[in-house]
């Protein structure tokens, strides 16, 4: 099954359940030392556990382009597939494209499309113009 960004009644699929925890995950063992959602409260706590408020999307945006900006920092190979299992490895090992160069532009939507740049504009059409909320669903 497939998760998508859910924003008034339009969802933009992202992929696999397991490829957008990975995403979260990556972000929260590489960016956040002391624990899931210290440092991003509102990606990690508000939107990937059920709903994000239109009130709060700016400040996902923030947070989004911040985790973005300092996953440049790390190589691919440092992806997280699983918080909760962290020796767990992608179902395609490290046969990647020659294009990923970092874990900022590693994940891409089922759509192939980049995964942080789907999230910012979805996000910004919710801050923008939206209804709200934004939620991660199973599609």
């Amino acid at each position: 099954m497939a998760i998508a960004l859910m924003i008034d009644n339009v969802a933009t699929e992202l992929g696999r359940g397991d490829f957008v925890h990975a995403f979260f995950s990556t972000i929260s063992v590489r960016l956040e030392p002391e624990g899931w959602g210290t440092r991003f409260p509102v990606l990690m706590r508000e939107l990937y556990q059920g709903e994000l408020p239109k009130a709060h999307a700016a400040r996902a945006l923030e947070e989004l382009r911040t985790a973005r900006k300092e996953l440049l920092t790390f190589l691919p190979t440092e992806v997280v597939w699983d918080i909760e299992n962290q020796s767990a490895k992608p179902p395609w090992g490290m046969n990647i494209s020659s294009d990923i160069t970092s874990l900022a532009n590693y994940f891409v939507t089922s759509t192939g499309r980049d995964m942080f740049d789907t999230m910012i504009e979805d996000l910004e059409f919710l801050r923008d113009q939206g209804n709200g909320p934004a939620t991660l669903t199973q599609i």
